[in-house]
């Protein structure tokens, strides 16, 4: 053959080597989602086949959660991460998404109006959610973010209420500056560093060659993406109308699991990757931590919209696990996740108490007047409600909510981060302030109005049960958890 007819073929493609094993919770969503979609545009009004599907889908990738439970390894040329954060994140989701299911199945049993797309949009969004949580390398970070934010903003406006799409609209402006920062800030670190993998990155901030100036710049930028997702003071804006206006399935699916996947992959960005930049980014942190925990305290005791305080308290609770990130240890890590754990199934639970409040077929019952004698005319309902606010409050010592917040603290003030936890227990006592005067108000005070039909189902009483158990169980017995969450301590990616 001659030289002229060898260059002329083309070279091998070195193509990656595919673990598709890593990944088969993420594909178990997908599928799940795609056939959902399916069967929705050709069936719309079987919306029971719907959800059965979607809680096919979600058991299918716990089953394989389960499977790939000691799984350690890095796929995809170290894209992706099936390490500690990965499984515990993954489990957490997958419960949220449970919930959120029986949630949306009951919405659309009691309203024909909503859209039945919801349900495919939340396996999608459940899938960049898991996917964000394991990514190990920023571009895949940034696209995952991506599919999880189009789904919300769609759900987030899936009915057809005034306020749902005035929420859906402002969630999408502001979610898509936010992308402009965290692109701008991978920019940097590449720029910098030569390359977006969290490993390379991390290899390269320990280079004394590295510029890190511009890398501390890039950081920035990442941060301010992040923070913007888990809401943290100053990037808290959107939370309070989003949630107020977004139908309470989607609001509680989103105060919960967004949560999760954002603080999973701030963990491991900040942590991991740039841990030898600890020193510079701990002292910015730990600020916006304490400003988040007192201005989402304060501003909460001013609320007169129950959906509206939850938003507040959801700020607040961001900056209790931004104090594990600012610790900057395998301690920190463990804390956060499993305070992760215990927030996702309490707020959970208080939006489904709204759910159940709200008067069939009609309005949202989300202002607190609407709430006064409630636990006296459904003691069950508003006993749960309580449960759920004292367990926000941290109220010692059977609750999950105490034991978050003790592992957190304890993570804090190993670091050296001892002001930092004093103010986040001021902050709690203020917290404490709003959850009581709720509860107050719920078995202590006259109704001031005919309540009216409410919208509860034993669909609805199935998930305020899981919720409820869980927040229970978690607070009774949370060593087994607490095991768990330490292994996603060990960052691989």
């Amino acid at each position: 053959m001659s030289v002229l007819a060898q260059a002329a073929q083309p070279a091998p493609l070195d193509l990656p080597e595919i673990d598709w094993r890593a990944i088969s919770p993420e594909l178990a969503l997908l599928g799940a989602g795609v056939l959902a979609i399916l069967w929705v545009a050709f069936f719309p009004r079987q919306r029971a086949v719907t959800a059965f599907l979607t809680l096919a889908g979600l058991g299918a990738a716990g089953w394989c959660t389960w499977w790939n439970w000691n799984l350690q390894d890095v796929a995809f040329e170290s894209t992706f991460a099936a390490d500690g954060i990965t499984r515990f994140a993954r489990m957490v989701l997958i419960g949220v998404g449970v919930i959120a299911t029986l949630m949306v199945a009951h919405d659309e049993a009691g309203d024909r109006r909503t859209p039945p797309e919801v349900l495919p949009l939340m396996l999608f969004a459940l899938t960049g959610m898991s996917l964000l949580a394991g990514a190990s390398d920023l571009l895949v970070a940034f696209v995952a973010l991506e599919i999880l934010s189009l789904s919300l903003y769609i759900m987030a406006g899936a009915t057809h209420r005034k306020r749902a799409q005035e929420a859906a609209m402002k969630y999408f402006l502001l979610g898509a500056f936010s992308s402009a920062f965290l692109m701008y800030g991978i920019a940097l670190v590449y720029g910098t560093t030569g390359t977006t993998s969290l490993r390379g990155i991390s290899a390269a901030v320990g280079d004394a060659g590295t510029d890190t100036t511009i890398l501390l710049a890039g950081a920035g930028l990442l941060a301010v993406g992040f923070l913007f997702k888990v809401a943290a003071v100053p990037f808290h804006m959107w939370t309070p109308d989003v949630y107020q206006g977004s139908p309470t399935s989607v609001t509680a699916f989103m105060a919960a699991a967004t949560k999760v996947a954002a603080f999973s992959v701030f963990l491991r960005v900040f942590v991991g990757a740039l841990g030898g930049l600890s020193s510079s980014w701990r002292p910015v942190i730990a600020v916006v931590a304490a400003i988040t925990m007192l201005a989402g305290a304060a501003l909460a005791v001013v609320q007169t919209d129950l959906k509206r305080m939850l938003a507040y308290s959801s700020i607040n609770h961001a900056g209790y696990v931004l104090i594990g990130l600012a610790a900057a240890s395998a301690a920190g890590i463990s804390a956060s996740m499993f305070y992760l754990l215990a927030y996702a199934f309490i707020v959970m639970g208080a939006f489904l108490v709204v759910q159940y409040a709200s008067r069939a077929g009609a309005r949202e019952r989300s202002s607190i007047d609407d709430y006064r004698g409630f636990g006296r005319r459904h003691p069950v309902a508003g006993g749960l409600l309580a449960l759920f606010l004292f367990s926000l409050a941290g109220i010692p010592p059977a609750l999950s909510g105490f034991w978050a917040k003790y592992f957190v603290f304890q993570a804090g003030i190993d670091a050296g981060l001892t002001w930092l936890v004093v103010i986040g227990a001021i902050s709690s006592v203020i917290a404490a302030f709003f959850y009581l005067r709720v509860v107050v108000i719920t078995f202590l005070q006259d109704a001031t109005a005919p309540e009216g039909e409410l919208s509860g189902s034993p669909v609805l009483g199935v998930a305020l049960a899981l919720a409820g158990l869980a927040t229970v169980a978690i607070g009774l017995a949370p060593q087994r958890l607490v095991d768990a969450a330490q292994m996603a301590g060990h960052i691989l990616g």
